[in-house]
């Protein structure tokens, strides 16, 4: 991966100093923009706007299909084509983002945001410390680095020693440290590297007592778990290693479950279990603390559903790998929780949509299941067996309640934490006198604290210096009607003195809707530094998520995902309505299948927008299917091959459905060269769409990050560098000027 972001770079380099000088943009006579937060005058700016002249020339194919019967125009599908080996599609990108950085330049406010952010980012973050042996492992970044680096202690109060920093593997902060897991006696810890956005991976070992790499590089995992079989080596998934010729961004199959064993090459590691007659399962593998045994939980999709089968490695001789089904079918939802001895403990979804906590004794198999501890009107979405009890994490209004239970379930005390916000963590394993968890939120950067199991007492292991004062920000929790009536939980958070002033301010309002995830109360720098400009920042919790229970997320999914849409609708039209939100003073924003979500309801209400911003977007519903994860995510949004999902995908699908002659919001949308998840080509084929459409002239721009993917390991510097681009657009286009500022 590492050659060919070397090349595409080199590609759009040359492509663009090949390029003749870009349309100067339009700048049009001085217009009031909305009332800020900051004063009862108007911002008067001059409005950027960009007429269709101003982009570049993207190729019309003319491309048509007679799909179902109907007839569906392609025009800009030579999009699709990998850059790396397609130079139309390299100079194509390189124009989009010599018009969008020169745009991007000319915002004001744009450097006072880079500022601010930077000042946000700087400082000490740690992440959960993790226990093997006496040693204590755990992320710490000194604020600004590139790459958070890897830190052990001996002992929870030891000297702190520096194991693995990411910082000096590339000049550029490309490469980034991804998981990692201490061998359980704290010897060896087993890490990946992730390059430039990548979701590829290459394992790695280093020997904790003299911090020396062994050689062994592991390459092709993906979406792996990091299993250690003793002190010998480790279980681990990959994908087969690709032939020449094939395509990177076709789908991926035949994933499988390998043992490598430490001091070894790659080529001699163990096969543990496949499935060559069902190619599209997913395997991954974890093993009990006792070491007693390996489970190995078998997938289709992102539905939370999969099989479970297991492998008795007490006694293995060398080189074996029986494979026992226990859950031979993908139907329902297990979670491994614990392993002793024979018995183990899950959570299940099977008879309980809420989910339950349940137990197997693997000697006496034919006495079935037993319910632990039974559903409640809350999703139980964790659990842990630490020390000798039970510690569970419910998710209730999207946020999380800690309770513990002795190991027959018998509930005990609670856990309280004060304010709106998200608890995470409590990791352990039987035995262990401690519990480890993280508090934050949207004013709170994350803080970590201990838990003493026998006596309750909570300490602070690493308390983040904060460069304002939270107190000053309000955060609040309602509820608001959507289209037919369902009452959607939102977020909103503001300035104290504004929600005081009652007085409308421009809003960013963040959603994503899809695939059973909760989107909880949460710190970033980004956001504080729009909260600090005077800006109001609401999460709405839409159906499709995971925030309300499976019930919630059904509402939302194939032939429902109309219900996300008209929520976030909903949600803008709410903040309005209760002047939170400035009238002409709203952006919005989502990421991944949150940018799918914004596509879709600029489509559907453009007046209802100031701005929106689209991040790393599904936006081509009718082939997401034919690219690298995209057939993973079918049970969530249906088969483009099945005509019943087809005319529902066709309806909104955010490229089919831009409607022109009518006036769009500025839009600008982001995505990275190396986005292995959500292929950059839909947002191409999306921006293309839009700028050949007839639907007014404020700005539809294309960022296209280079070095970089989905999001994760992406640098500091970059973070900071496209969050000040982002913000500065939507500030302008919602009125947030550079006056209302308000430390």
């Amino acid at each position: 991966m590492d050659r060919f972001g070397r090349r595409l770079a080199g590609v759009m380099l040359m492509a663009a100093l090949l390029l003749p000088a870009q349309p100067a943009l339009a700048d049009s006579a001085e217009v009031a923009l909305p009332t800020t937060g900051g004063g009862s005058a108007p911002s008067v700016l001059p409005r950027l706007i960009l007429p269709r002249s101003a982009y570049p020339t993207t190729r019309d194919d003319g491309l048509v299909e007679q799909v179902f019967g109907q007839r569906v125009a392609d025009p800009f599908r030579w999009l699709e084509a990998d850059p790396r080996s397609d130079g139309d599609v390299a100079r194509w990108i390189a124009q989009q983002n010599a018009l969008s950085g020169d745009y991007l330049a000319r915002l004001p406010g744009r450097e006072r945001f880079a500022s601010r952010i930077r000042e946000l980012f700087d400082f000490e973050r740690y992440g959960l410390p993790r226990k093997a042996g006496r040693s204590y492992f755990y992320s710490r970044n000194t604020g600004l680095q590139n790459q958070s680096a890897l830190w052990v202690r001996k002992g929870v109060g030891g000297e702190q020693r520096l194991l693995l920093d990411p910082n000096g593997w590339s000049a550029d902060g490309s490469l980034a440290l991804a998981q990692w897991e201490p061998s359980p006696s704290g010897r060896y810890l087993a890490y990946a590297v992730q390059e430039a956005g990548s979701d590829w991976r290459t394992l790695r070992v280093v020997e904790v007592g003299t911090g020396r790499v062994l050689d062994e590089r592991l390459q092709w995992a993906n979406d792996t778990e990091i299993a250690w079989v003793g002190e010998e080596g480790f279980l681990y998934s990959r994908f087969p290693a690709p032939k020449a010729g094939d395509d990177p961004r076709a789908p991926r199959f035949n994933k499988a479950v390998w043992f490598h064993r430490i001091g070894t090459a790659q080529d001699v590691d163990e096969l543990v279990h496949a499935t060559p007659d069902h190619p599209e399962w997913s395997h991954k593998a974890l093993v009990t603390s006792d070491g007693r045994w390996a489970v190995v939980v078998s997938e289709v999709s992102t539905d939370r559903r999969n099989a479970v089968h297991l492998i008795q490695l007490e006694g293995r001789p060398a080189g074996q790998w029986k494979v026992q089904p226990l859950v031979p079918e993908i139907a329902d939802h297990w979670k491994l929780v614990a392993g002793i001895g024979d018995r183990l403990w899950f959570l299940t979804d099977r008879s309980a949509a809420n989910y339950h906590l349940v137990s197997i004794d693997l000697a006496r198999p034919k006495d079935g299941w037993k319910i632990v501890v039974p559903e409640r009107g809350n999703t139980l979405e964790g659990a842990r067996m630490i020390g000798d009890r039970f510690l569970l994490s419910y998710l209730r209004d999207g946020q999380t309640v800690a309770v513990m239970t002795d190991r027959k379930g018998k509930p005990g005390r609670a856990i309280t934490l004060n304010g709106i916000g998200t608890a995470s963590g409590f990791g352990g394993r039987p035995g262990d006198a401690e519990t480890f968890y993280q508090f934050t939120s949207f004013n709170l950067p994350p803080a970590i604290y201990r838990m003493d199991l026998h006596s309750g007492a909570v300490t602070p292991f690493a308390v983040p210096k904060m460069a304002f004062d939270p107190v000053d920000y309000l955060v609040e929790q309602r509820e608001y009607p959507s289209r037919d009536g369902t009452m959607v939980p939102i977020y909103i958070v503001r300035k104290r003195a504004l929600a005081t002033a009652g007085k409308p301010v421009p809003t960013l309002l963040y959603g994503y809707g899809g695939f059973d995830i909760a989107l909880t109360p949460g710190y970033s720098p980004v956001r504080m530094a729009w909260l600090e400009a005077g800006g109001a920042f609401a999460l709405a919790n839409v159906r499709g998520g995971g925030e309300l229970g499976r019930g919630w997320y059904e509402a939302g999914r194939r032939d429902k995902k109309q219900n996300s849409f008209d929520d976030f609708i909903a949600a803008g039209e709410y903040l309005i309505r209760e002047g939170i939100a400035a009238k002409g003073g709203l952006a919005v924003q989502g990421a991944s299948n949150g940018g799918l979500l914004v596509g879709a309801v600029v489509n559907q209400r453009p007046d209802l927008f100031a701005a929106a911003n689209p991040d790393v977007g599904v936006m081509d519903m009718l082939r997401y299917d034919r690219f690298t994860s995209g057939r993973f995510w079918v049970d969530d949004y249906g088969r483009p091959d099945r005509e019943e999902d087809w005319r529902t995908l066709r309806s909104y699908s955010p490229y089919h459905n831009i409607a022109d002659g009518k006036a769009y919001p500025a839009i600008l949308v982001t995505t990275a060269e190396n986005d292995d998840r959500v292929v950059p080509a839909h947002s191409f084929k999306y921006v293309a769409a839009l700028q050949a459409a007839q639907i007014g002239e404020r700005p539809h721009l294309l960022r296209v990050e280079t070095k970089a993917g989905h999001g994760a390991g992406k640098p500091v510097e970059k973070v900071i560098g496209s969050g000040a681009d982002v913000l500065s657009f939507l500030a302008y286009w919602t009125g947030l000027g550079s006056e209302t500022a308000q430390r």
